[in-house]
């Protein structure tokens, strides 16, 4: 399942909100991979989402629904799969679930898998000259056809307890181990499919997520909370071996990197990566009944990320003079600590002013705080600008020799939606929407840039959904503008880090539409098509006021007419 909206640690947060049932599962660096297997259906909601759904829902929310424990009976089943890459390898896939009753209003749920992807890319054998030292490199020992392959396994489980007509207790955990080979990329100066690299490549993510699901009944209004703890792990060794070789070209830089005696040594650097997740969620809801003529549903939200984050940059053998400071072999360390905390309180209310005729307003009020904390740069006796160079405190974590970042910012703000609904016939609807989303702020890793400041996305919308031929087709579809409002984009700066920023406005004028056909029971055709034209209001001059704001004022802006 993709829906675009991706995140990293040093990019902003994604824009599109993923949720497992009622938990949200987008953290800092973007969705969990899910084994999708025993699921009920995966809803996708167009964005904006920004009042029920908040943060991150910006482009839209995207919703996998499990099967939930029954009490009704016993039921299993497996699924066995082999397959086939082009140009690669066999993979598999196992995947089974079992529901099991344990009394009249008691049930439980497992399911589990493993599956291996088959590599594609072949790592050729090649050598590299770096001229500054004339060292030849040779990757033979690490030459392997087929070489990013992947193995997953994992599992999930939901214990559904009935306390009574009323109320109802769904705790459930979910974990993954997704472990990865090689590089998913090609060097068409190698061959197609094919790369040459010098160092060992591997990942392994592995997470789990605890979650508590009540619901219950107060009166004549639903009562729903959710809650869920997750923790994520992700470990890499990369190879970087291609920058050493271009800095060494173009800027001879290999002629800095020696040993403890002096000799200049193989400038191939890789990177050793860990990236710790931890994140808290807690949903409070109330809803009305959903058949009055006047309902509401509104609730409250927190939640806390925190991302420890650690890349060391390796030469082996490299002198502990020109290391960071006490970590010989490592030229550049990131070492940080982000965490960004949300609060939100949204409602939402629809009145049916006749029976074809409803409007619907809503609100989300919320706070953002984000920090980051850490250190990143080079040693003190490669660099006298940078890294330890520019430290001013003692480290915050136990890889770093002190901390030369500490950054944080606040934000808050309410996002509206109103909408109306007009049914012509039981068969046809058309609807008009003004609804806002937003992205929160957040801090650049380099201490000289301004943080990023929230995006708002404002989008005016009318649709239609038509059900024709006695329900045998069904025809959707929606014009729309938005307006984009300081949105951030990254781009690659100094040193390599990635810098936010934010841009004036942008708008974007689109139309979709679908069609499902059902000709025959079994058969289903559909077909669907969006036209898109997005354009720069404002121009882009790369800085900001003393507020904050991007300027817009420039005479030259960085984007040529052509691409604005």
């Amino acid at each position: 399942v993709a829906s675009g909206g991706d995140g990293n640690h040093s990019g902003s947060l994604p824009s599109v909100g993923m949720y497992l049932d009622e938990q949200p599962i987008t953290t800092i660096q973007g969705a969990l991979d899910i084994h999708l297997y025993d699921i009920a259906r995966v809803e996708s909601l167009a964005g904006p989402q920004g009042t029920l759904y908040g943060a991150s829902s910006q482009a839209g929310t995207v919703r996998i629904i499990t099967n939930k424990p029954s009490a009704a009976g016993f039921e299993a089943g497996f699924d066995v799969e082999v397959n086939t890459v082009a140009h690669g390898g066999e993979g598999y896939v196992l995947e089974g679930f079992v529901n099991q009753p344990i009394s009249d209003n008691i049930a439980l749920r497992a399911v589990g898998w493993t599956s291996h992807d088959a590599g594609y890319i072949d790592n050729v054998q090649g050598t590299r000259l770096y001229p500054s030292s004339g060292i030849v490199d040779d990757n033979s020992a690490l030459a392997e056809d087929d070489y990013n392959d992947i193995d997953t396994y994992g599992a999930r489980a939901a214990l559904r307890i009935d306390l009574n007509d009323s109320w109802t207790v769904t705790p459930s955990i979910m974990g993954q181990v997704e472990e990865s080979n090689g590089f998913f990329g090609s060097d068409d100066l190698v061959g197609p499919l094919a790369v040459t690299h010098y160092n060992p490549e591997h990942a392994k993510d592995q997470w789990y997520q605890a979650a508590l699901l009540v619901e219950g009944r107060l009166g004549s209004f639903d009562v729903t909370y959710a809650g869920a703890h997750m923790e994520r792990t992700f470990e890499s060794a990369l190879d970087y071996s291609d920058y050493a070789f271009f800095y060494d070209t173009l800027f001879g830089y290999g002629a800095y990197f020696t040993d403890d005696a002096g000799e200049l040594i193989n400038p191939s650097q890789y990177i050793i990566g860990r990236d710790d997740f931890t994140k808290d969620s807690h949903e409070l809801r109330l809803s009305s009944p959903q058949d009055a003529r006047f309902r509401v549903v509104g609730g409250l939200f927190y939640q806390n990320q925190q991302h420890d984050i650690f890349q060391d940059y390796k030469i082996d053998g490299l002198g502990a003079a020109i290391s960071v400071n006490g970590r010989p072999g490592t030229i550049w360390l990131t070492s940080q600590v982000r965490e960004d905390t949300d609060y939100a309180v949204f409602g939402e209310a629809s009145f049916d002013i006749t029976e074809q005729l409803t409007v619907t307003g809503g609100f989300r009020a919320f706070r953002s705080e984000n920090s980051l904390r850490g250190f990143f740069g080079y040693g003190d006796g490669y660099s006298s600008g940078s890294g330890v160079a520019g430290c001013f405190a003692d480290a915050t974590t136990p890889e770093a020799p002190c901390m030369n970042l500490d950054k944080a910012i606040e934000e808050e703000d309410v996002v509206p939606k109103f909408n109306v609904t007009y049914d012509i016939t039981d068969d046809a609807m058309v609807y008009a929407t003004y609804s806002e989303g937003y992205r929160p702020g957040g801090i650049n890793r380099r201490g000289s840039l301004p943080p990023y400041q929230s995006d708002y996305l404002k989008n005016y919308e009318f649709g239609w959904k038509l059900t024709l031929a006695d329900g045998a087709v069904r025809w959707n579809g929606a014009a729309y503008v938005q307006e984009w409002t300081n949105f951030q984009f990254s781009i690659l700066g100094q040193s390599g880090l990635t810098e936010i920023k934010n841009a004036g406005q942008a708008e974007v004028k689109g139309v979709e539409s679908d069609v499902t056909w059902v000709p025959v029971e079994g058969l289903t055709l559909t077909a669907s098509g969006a036209y898109i034209d997005s354009e720069l209001t404002e121009n882009f001059c790369g800085f900001v006021n003393e507020d904050g704001e991007p300027e817009t004022d420039c005479p030259i802006p960085e984007a040529p007419d052509a691409v604005r």
